[in-house]
């Protein structure tokens, strides 16, 4: 019984700190990226290769050179602990703006298609 739960306390204690590492974009390894949620093979040589030109300065610079490493997914990247120079990635001023507006324009758009008269095809009275 005490066996079953120190290994239950080690196997929670490992997992703990795996889930709590952090990885640099700049000194990952290929397996350590496609580790990553969201990160497969292409995403992975994209930032090996940008990488071997010059390491990233930033999240800005990272996102500005590695196609397919957007907000959303420098944000989800973040949120696993990946830092680019010891830095979490975080959303500017610009980028919540134009996210607010395009939840705007996608609220507009559902209200439109769901405004009572707009269907083309018109009820009559029932034929029996």
């Amino acid at each position: 019984m005490l066996k079953t739960i120190t290994s239950a306390l080690l196997a929670f204690g490992f997992a703990g700190l795996t889930w709590a590492q952090q990885i640099d974009l700049n000194k990952a390894t290929e397996v350590e990226l496609d580790a990553l949620k969201g990160v497969g093979p292409v995403l992975t040589k994209s930032v090996m290769e940008e990488r071997k030109k010059a390491p990233f300065k930033d999240w800005e610079d990272a996102t500005s050179r590695v196609k397919g490493l957007g907000p959303q997914k420098a944000s989800s990247l973040s949120e696993q602990g990946v830092r680019v120079q010891g830095s979490a990635y975080t959303v500017k001023e610009t980028e919540k703006k134009s996210a607010a507006t395009k939840e705007m324009n996608t609220d507009k758009a559902a209200v439109k298609a769901t405004k009572p008269g707009d269907s083309s095809a018109k009820s009559g009275p029932a034929k029996n």
